[in-house]
């Protein structure tokens, strides 16, 4: 059996597994098996958006409250994903050790050198990725980058922060080194099997990401621009590559980034790097409203997240009196991004209008799934999936794991904070490119004219409020927000009070009123900026110690 070739009995042996071309580069597929879709948490339809003061669960009873309710703890944990996530990198690490010397069949012109050599650039990314996906979690983690033997010692003490950062940034450089820069003909066309590759421009969005990390509050509290600085180079060497650019196909180009049915969206330029493809409608049975064919209507933004969506004439805070907001029409000329991320009440969804006021076919209190808020969330469905009949339809989607939106404003943070308005030109014009979207087209910001409109007061701490408010928006129940707070240390403040919705009274036909109310008393503490390590892990590995107030 030296030519790698199976048994007639079926089983295999490593020395044959990595002398079949087949298996030792299907070895890789399993590497990136280990990324997660992350529509549904815990199987439920639980988003991390409902984690934070995005969304609230509209089943009550949903693990995701763990997050809030004060109850998560070491033997009480959620979206726990230690185990996969060292799975990950000691998968990565074989293949690194065992690619060299394997039979794998050179593909696309390349040398057995060349070929490998970018094969093994890809699991430097997936490496570099789950360590990260731990230390956000956890502070800090074990680094591990070589195969270890189960009869050595495995009860190790977690690696510094700063350690950590560095070996992901070095991974993230050896990945860059190796992968294919950027191109259609790499993740577009004919061959499937290129769809949710990594390439140099995702590994240079996952080092902007760490650096971002790395500079703020959360870990860098002395407010070391030269930390920053290195987050802004990082985001704008990616930003100088030219290999991408936000998506402006049609009006609806910010809604259809994520809906790969729609013609010349799938892995468009602006998604630098995606999980593969999977048909399936689960996003839209989880969260479409409940008057749609039996869907859960799981995710509810609440009333918070809906503010901070400005308004469209004038580009200012629904707060501020020279914005224009009526609270009689609350939803009339705001950022157009609220229709496409939110379905608030008189949205049309699936050629059906969308009715959340109290009574109405989707309003609070129509049956148990109902949402909370007077809201469902619109972001990540397709118009074009169909369920609960004789056609279904499923629509082809991943996980959008980086976009070039978030490398804008990643640079358009980290350059504020490492030297304040005197980048302000380059700073707003970052933003002013997301701001500007087809479809979007809201006003840019400036600092010239108080009376104009988009105005920002010509301070680091004004820019900075925008900056933030533009990536809750822009960003919504894509993850970020969760994260976002905990590296701004403002967790006490933001997740540690009720977040509310809108009660809407249908009074005469088509007449209104609105009131808010409180949904969901929420607890955050100084311990939850970072995930517990889960009691059963301590067990095993006493040197790992608990994160600060968990014990």
């Amino acid at each position: 059996m030296q030519d790698g070739s199976i048994p007639y009995d079926g089983s295999v042996t490593e020395a044959q597994e990595w002398a079949n071309p087949d298996f030792a580069r299907n070895f890789l597929n399993n590497v990136y098996s280990t990324l997660q879709m992350r529509y549904s948490l815990d199987g439920d339809g639980s988003m991390l958006a409902a984690g934070s003061d995005e969304a609230v669960n509209s089943n009550l009873n949903s693990n995701i409250n763990i997050f809030n309710n004060g109850t998560w703890s070491p033997v009480r944990t959620i979206d726990e994903v230690y185990t996969n996530m060292y799975q990950g990198i000691r998968k990565a690490n074989i293949f690194l050790v065992k690619a060299p010397t394997s039979a794998i069949i050179p593909s696309d012109g390349l040398t057995f050198a060349q070929d490998v050599a970018r094969l093994r650039g890809e699991a430097f990314f997936l490496r570099a990725y789950f360590e990260f996906e731990l230390v956000k979690r956890y502070g800090s983690m074990v680094l591990v980058t070589k195969v270890l033997d189960p009869n050595e010692s495995l009860d190790l003490p977690r690696n510094s922060f700063d350690d950590c950062v560095k070996q992901i940034a070095l991974d993230c450089d050896s990945a860059i080194a190796r992968l294919p820069e950027w191109t259609q003909a790499w993740t577009v066309g004919t061959d499937k099997s290129k769809f949710g590759r990594a390439t140099q421009t995702a590994a240079m969005a996952l080092k902007s990401r760490l650096l971002l990390y790395a500079a703020s509050p959360q870990y860098n509290p002395s407010g070391d621009p030269v930390k920053w600085q290195a987050a802004a180079d990082a985001a704008k060497a990616l930003m100088d590559r030219n290999k991408h650019k936000l998506y402006t196909t049609g009006n609806t180009a910010y809604q259809n980034i994520f809906l790969w049915n729609i013609s010349g969206a799938a892995y468009n330029d602006e998604v630098i790097f995606a999980t593969s493809t999977s048909n399936s409608n689960s996003v839209e049975t989880d969260h479409a409203p409940i008057s749609y064919d039996g869907a859960t209507g799981r995710t509810n933004p609440t009333q918070e997240m809906v503010n901070a969506f400005e308004m469209r004439t004038t580009g200012r805070f629904i707060t501020d009196a020279a914005s224009g907001y009526s609270a009689a029409a609350p939803y009339i000329n705001r950022d157009p991004r609220l229709g496409f991320a939110v379905m608030f009440n008189g949205s049309t969804f699936k050629s059906k209008t969308v009715d959340t006021y109290v009574g109405g076919k989707d309003g609070l209190g129509t049956n148990v799934n109902a949402t909370k808020t007077g809201y469902y969330m619109r972001k990540f469905l397709a118009e074009a999936a169909v369920w609960n009949t004789s056609a279904n339809t499923n629509v082809r989607k991943p996980w959008v794991v980086f976009r070039y939106a978030e490398t804008l404003l990643n640079y358009a943070e980290a350059l504020n904070e490492a030297q304040g308005v005197g980048a302000a030109t380059q700073v707003l014009a970052a933003v002013n490119q997301i701001r500007g979207r087809t479809g979007v087209a809201m006003p840019a910001l400036q600092t010239t004219n108080p009376a104009g409109n988009g105005y920002v007061a010509p301070t680091k701490e004004a820019i900075r409020e925008r900056i933030r408010n533009e990536r809750r928006v822009e960003l919504c129940f894509e993850e970020h927000r969760f994260y976002d707070v905990r590296r701004w240390k403002e967790g006490e403040t933001t997740f540690n009070k009720p977040v509310t919705g809108m009660r809407i009274t249908l009074t005469a036909p088509n007449t209104f009123t609105y009131q808010t109310f409180n949904v969901e008393d929420r607890v955050f503490t100084s311990k939850n900026y970072l995930f517990p390590i889960a009691q059963v892990e301590l067990n095993k590995a006493p040197a790992l110690k608990q994160n600060p107030g968990y014990n």
